[in-house]
């Protein structure tokens, strides 16, 4: 296997040195006053949990939090365990006992009267490390990244054995050093990839603009991937536009799709496996939607942990306002380069995104957003919000938050729960100028402070 050839650190380690190109520092902490905060306070027995304990729980690995060490950590938020096994807890939800999870470790058959057994309360517990004990990092932790990035897409043939080895060494330069600028990408988009790719799509979705369905491609997939692998790296290859359709939201409103071509969605879906065995080392662990092996059960979980175990009195619901549409090309990129130094991959994604759509026989361009239906939007939009909301968020609360602070996010829906109503109302002030940086903004039928 090609070792993918890197480069020295990036010239950027976080947005805002990009943000400093464009609007001053790109970080505003001010702004117009969002409302007010309503209250319950819980009463919590003990201390609290250590800040990062709130909120990221899953043993699948769908968000992965920043985290030291390789990927392959011994922390809660990468324990292999079973989702059974971690949903069991000891009778106090606040007190995760290291002795019941251990006693539960030492036997592989149930017993009546076991330390920790299922006949006890069931909430999302913290998993545990290899020697037994409560693990360092919390539940938020980053999942397996080996797992993320290659298992949940390759069809189980003799061909399959490539997919766990090939981008190892991307893996592992990845999580090794953050501001490594991967020069060297595209040779990983091979005729076998391309092969997964497209077993793994929808055999009855709909078309694109080319009409191209599912098992026509196929009829002479061995011809058309070599060919389609050869434009790829020649540079040859040009996206089509996306066909534009509707379907209803709940609030009869209709919601835009842009339907890809089945050669295009072949293509980006081989190109996002490679990307996601960089970027499932960099996302965090309050991040579940749209990421390998991450369900919304798990955001679920992660929050009921953070709302058990943190003290949480007030909990702001957000929502952006048409994001997908509303992506910054400009600043996409920016992103993206931070990590990506291979040209012909940038490219690729900047191709995909002004390829326009199509709709009623009329073109139209894309200067914005990135279409909800193509393979590639879902790691765009998150890698975007990872910049733009993550790496903040992870900022203020350990540097400006008089108290608790957890996030879970779902894609563009989040949940922050504060201890204080000060942090609240201040956080809010200064998400909504941090937002309005990169031309997004708050919902405002969607986003409020309530009870919990």
């Amino acid at each position: 296997m090609k070792e993918p050839h890197i480069e020295g650190p990036a010239t950027h380690d976080d947005p805002e040195s990009c943000a400093g190109a464009r609007k001053g520092d790109g970080e505003a902490l001010t702004g117009a006053r969002a409302g007010t905060v309503l209250s319950r306070e819980i009463r919590h027995s003990g201390a609290p949990t250590p800040l990062s304990e709130a909120e990221g729980y899953t043993d699948r690995g769908r968000y992965g939090e920043l985290s030291a060490g390789p990927a392959r950590s011994k922390t809660r938020g990468t324990h292999g365990s079973s989702l059974r096994e971690n949903r069991e807890s000891p009778v106090s939800p606040v007190a995760d006992g290291a002795a019941g999870r251990v006693g539960k470790a030492k036997r592989h058959t149930p017993t009546m009267h076991g330390i920790g057994q299922s006949d006890r309360p069931v909430v999302p517990a913290k998993p545990m490390n290899r020697a037994g004990q409560l693990a360092a990092e919390s539940v938020e932790g980053r999942g397996l990244t080996k797992g993320n990035t290659d298992g949940s897409q390759a069809r189980r043939t003799q061909s399959r054995t490539h997919a766990p080895q090939a981008l190892d060494r991307v893996r592992q330069a990845a999580a090794k050093d953050k501001r490594i600028r991967f020069t060297a990408l595209l040779h990983h988009v091979t005729v076998e990839r391309l092969r997964t790719a497209y077993f793994a799509l929808k055999k009855d979705a709909a078309p694109g603009v080319d009409a191209v369905t599912w098992e026509h491609y196929g009829e002479r997939l061995d011809e058309r991937l070599r060919a389609l692998q050869a434009r790829v790296h020649q540079g040859a290859y040009r996206p089509k536009p996306s066909r534009r359709v509707y379907i209803p939201k709940t609030d009869e409103r209709q919601r835009p799709l842009g339907i890809v071509s089945l050669e295009d969605k072949v293509v980006q879906r081989a190109v996002v496996e490679v990307l996601n065995a960089i970027y499932e080392t960099d996302f965090l662990g309050f991040s579940y939607g749209f990421r390998p092996q991450r369900r919304q059960h798990d955001a679920l979980d992660a929050l009921a942990v953070g709302l058990l175990r943190k003290r949480v009195n007030w909990v702001l619901d957000a929502d952006l306002r048409g994001y997908f549409d509303a992506i910054d090309h400009e600043w996409l990129v920016k992103f993206i380069e931070h990590r990506i130094g291979d040209r012909r991959v940038v490219r690729l994604i900047q191709q995909w995104l002004a390829a326009g759509v199509m709709e009623n026989g009329e073109w139209a361009s894309s200067v914005m957003g990135s279409p909800q239906g193509a393979t590639v939007s879902p790691l765009l939009a998150n890698l975007y919000l990872h910049y733009v909301l993550d790496l903040w968020v992870q900022r203020w609360r350990t540097s400006q938050a008089r108290g608790d602070v957890i996030i879970v996010r779902y894609a563009d829906d989040f949940i922050i729960g504060f201890e204080h109503r000060s942090d609240a109302e201040r956080f809010q002030q200064e998400l909504r100028a941090r937002l309005a940086t990169f031309r997004l903004e708050l919902h405002p039928t969607k986003t409020g402070c309530s009870p919990i």
